[in-house]
């Protein structure tokens, strides 16, 4: 509901203020950007830029290996995904739009997770951007907010606006560098949140939480052996084959055991059932339940009597923003490395051809490649909507 609500909030917004909006049509009125610019930011890249001037090159070097680097995984991971989803109809799409409501076809983050994220990954992405600009002496024109828009405004964002001319003036190298920083730095920052849910959320977690089974949120569409066996959403998995199932390890451990046609009794805390597995539709020689599942978790007894519910509340609320930044900013990281068009690995690709080959054949090279994998993209969302 926040979700929807704040939705509707940003479409009158847009409304309101669209006058002061430059609009940017990425195709036709199906995909736009809206951008409310300002100079907010501006002298904090320029301070950055001077007081790393040495090492920002190397970083930028080092950006650059691992855009493209990037960029090979997720065109690789595109055309391996939609060649799955058309040769196996239950699996499951690897592209999808990210909001803070419940759709067919998307992933749900929580609201409040969704928004602080998206900020903080925008902010993120933008300032690399612009620093990396001034550090080669690329002026900044302005920055500021903006929002995706499919048909409707989904996605509030930031943005950083170099000067197109200078920028390109400027070695094939330096073009790269910048390109290259703002997803760089998003991938940086999903390894630091990786970091700090290891070394410090994993104590804290099992100091908090008892973890008692697996739970069941939802089903694959199909006929699959859970939802024929009449399972039922929020139904927590304790055992399977008389074995007990307190974490996914367990879970993922006992159905490796199995195989296709083999028969599991499954035990939930609201019933026990016997089904017969079926094929994987990734892997055939694999058992399938068509279930998605979770960590079934519930706070120490012993931790509410010291501390009530609301600290270890608090607690696990800020883990779960760790997660979600660490999640999201590893996804719109490598999302932004996919060779299209205006994106940042579409404008790495078109820069790098433009040095090899004669700018009419560069052109044609990369506009070709980013129809492909832009194909590419809206096939498996159009897919994850209609399965």
């Amino acid at each position: 509901m926040l979700g929807l609500v704040f939705l509707a909030l940003l479409s009158a917004i847009i409304y309101i203020y669209r006058k002061k909006l430059h609009i940017q049509k990425i195709i036709g009125p199906l995909l736009w950007f809206a951008m409310f610019k300002t100079k907010i930011g501006i002298k904090g890249m320029d301070s950055i830029a001077k007081k790393l001037n040495k090492p920002l090159k190397y970083i930028g070097y080092f950006a650059i290996f691992i855009g493209f680097v990037g960029m090979l995984l997720i065109a690789e991971e595109l055309i391996r995904n939609i060649i799955t989803l058309i040769t196996k109809p239950g699996a499951v799409p690897g592209v999808g739009l990210v909001l803070p409501f419940e759709v067919k076809g998307a992933f749900f983050v929580p609201f409040f997770y969704w928004i602080i994220s998206i900020f903080i990954l925008a902010i993120v992405h933008e300032f690399s951007h612009g620093i990396m600009a001034r550090r080669y002496g690329v002026r900044i024109k302005s920055s500021g907010f903006a929002v995706l828009g499919v048909l409707v405004p989904i996605l509030p964002a930031a943005f950083v606006e170099p000067d197109e001319k200078e920028l390109q003036s400027k070695p094939l190298n330096q073009q790269l560098s910048v390109f290259a920083a703002g997803p760089f730095a998003n991938i940086v920052t999903a390894f630091i949140m990786f970091g700090i849910l290891g070394l410090i959320a994993t104590p804290i977690v099992n100091g908090l939480l008892n973890f008692n089974g697996v739970e069941i949120t939802g089903f694959i569409e199909g006929d699959f052996p859970a939802k024929r066996a009449g399972m039922q959403e929020k139904e927590i998995i304790k055992e399977i084959d008389g074995v007990e199932i307190s974490y996914l390890s367990n879970f993922t451990n006992a159905l490796k055991n199995k195989k296709p046609g083999g028969r599991m009794l499954v035990t939930t805390d609201k019933s026990s059932y016997e089904l017969e597995l079926t094929k994987n539709p990734d892997n055939e020689s694999m058992p399938y339940l068509g279930v998605y599942v979770q960590q079934s978790k519930e706070v120490k007894p012993g931790v509410i009597a010291n501390y009530g519910k609301f600290l270890p509340g608090i607690a696990l609320w800020f883990l779960g923003l760790f997660y979600w930044l660490y999640l999201l900013n590893l996804g719109i990281g490598l999302f932004n490395l996919v060779p299209i068009g205006p994106i940042d690995g579409g404008r790495m690709l078109k820069v790098t051809l433009q040095k090899f080959f004669k700018e009419k054949k560069a052109d044609d090279i990369w506009k070709g490649v980013s129809v492909f994998f832009l194909s590419l993209v809206l096939i498996t969302l159009l897919i994850s909507f209609i399965r």
